[in-house]
């Protein structure tokens, strides 16, 4: 059982203030039937709740890929910068987030979510989840630089990348690679390549475990999670 307002605000019909005038106005139905009081407690699992005469389910956990696109900061909240979740328009609950962070300038797969547990799962190094990266790179990436992600790197700041795969795409003046790894330090792909004397100038997350990023996603796009990609990362 919960407050109604509280409920009604979890789910994104508004702020808990907007809600409250919601239901004093008598716009909030609960089995059919007017409540006014924003305290009144209701088992949102069994009980019939509408807003303006339209369902409101219950949603104990929402999962959402999106297509990150460049100039948008992988956060909550921002003061000053458009995050991740001002990109989702159709949220039903309040309390997501993003799993991990993708630098400001990244593009690629996001998952935003409130599964605090799955997300745990998905970041935590003990866990080995790849992560995979498609890049392009100025300088000539060769085969030294793959046995060198191989054993772990040295990025700096008495930090060590963990082995890594390197693939090469394209290996010229700006070659093309595909980087998969475990972990997900600050700028990590990008100290990895300047520790072999290369610069990322584009970079862009592919999956992340079994997660695949859906490439009829636009940046920017979002989707609902598939009922067989919520069970196999769950």
């Amino acid at each position: 059982m919960m407050r109604l307002d509280k409920f009604l605000t979890e789910m994104g019909i508004g702020t808990r203030t907007e809600v409250k005038k919601y239901i004093k106005q008598g716009k909030v139905k609960v089995d059919g039937e007017t409540v006014k009081l924003p305290e009144t407690k209701v088992d949102a699992g069994r009980q019939e709740i509408t807003y303006l005469e339209h369902p409101v389910q219950y949603k104990a956990f929402e999962y959402v890929m999106l297509n990150k696109p460049a100039g948008v900061v992988s956060a909550t909240t921002d003061a000053r910068e458009k995050t991740v979740l001002d990109l989702i328009s159709e949220k039903k609950r309040k309390d997501l987030f993003p799993v991990g962070r993708l630098d400001k300038d990244t593009e690629g797969l996001l998952l935003i979510t409130n599964d605090g547990e799955l997300a745990h799962r998905l970041l935590a190094p003990k866990k080995h989840v790849d992560k995979v990266y498609y890049a392009k790179v100025k300088g000539v990436v060769t085969e030294k630089d793959i046995v060198a992600f191989a054993e772990g790197i040295s990025i700096g700041q008495g930090e060590t990348a963990k082995p890594a795969v390197l693939e090469i795409l394209v290996s010229d003046v700006l070659s093309e690679i595909r980087l998969t790894i475990q972990e997900g330090k600050f700028h990590q792909v990008k100290r990895m390549f300047a520790a072999v004397g290369k610069e990322v100038v584009y970079l862009k997350r592919l999956s992340m475990g079994s997660l695949i990023l859906d490439e009829s996603l636009r940046p920017g796009e979002y989707r609902p999670l598939t009922k067989e990609e919520r069970e196999r990362l769950c």
